[in-house]
């Protein structure tokens, strides 16, 4: 094997590329979620409603992990991780397998090109990983009722919200999942 130039960079295979992201992203996934699980339940606190006219039972991040280790346990600060890691695999991969995919066919080095590769990349794998995270975000929302907060939505996994689609009607059935986890988020917009 050749010893590349002073200067130069080895270039990574977009497949490699792939698996090296959308393996880092998970390793860091599995640290971060709890605090995804906060932040979700912080955020979701008096949704729509006005200040002072509901029940406060999060009042920062770490009284919230003790309260939701006091109420799920020590696992509830991991719910979501399915959703969540399939997110980060999915838009990470892809964004570090489409850039990685424009550096070998030379999009790079033209003039703006670095910054139309990381922009289509990213938009790309937002696109791909966003079900996933709306998934995640209602897995990590879900509690008993005694502090619970935003919309209940009850999905006992991942698979439990995908399985009754695609039985039905196979992989197309996934659209309906999309329909069915984006519908309260398009009323919320469309009332506003």
């Amino acid at each position: 094997m050749a010893t590349p130039p002073p200067g130069s960079v080895m270039s990574i295979s977009p497949p490699v590329d792939f698996v090296l992201g959308a393996s880092a992203c998970c390793m860091a996934c599995v640290f971060t979620n709890p605090l995804e699980v906060v932040k979700t339940r912080l955020q979701l606190q008096g949704e729509l409603r006005a200040r002072g006219s509901y029940t406060r039972h999060y009042r920062g991040v770490l009284q919230a992990m003790v309260a939701v280790g006091q109420a799920d346990g020590l696992r509830g600060l991991q719910k979501g991780l399915t959703a969540g890691l399939l997110y980060q695999g999915m838009m990470n991969g892809v964004r570090f397998y489409l850039y990685s995919h424009a550096e070998d066919m030379g999009l790079t080095e033209r003039p703006g090109g670095t910054v139309a590769a990381g922009a289509i990349a990213g938009a790309l794998g937002a696109l791909v990983g966003s079900p996933a995270y709306l998934v995640k975000t209602h897995l990590q929302a879900q509690t008993v009722a005694a502090i619970a907060v935003g919309h209940q939505h009850n999905h006992q996994s991942v698979s439990s919200l995908v399985r009754p689609s695609t039985k039905k009607h196979g992989i197309l059935g996934l659209k309906a999942v999309g329909r069915r986890v984006t519908a309260p988020f398009a009323r919320y917009w469309l009332d506003l």
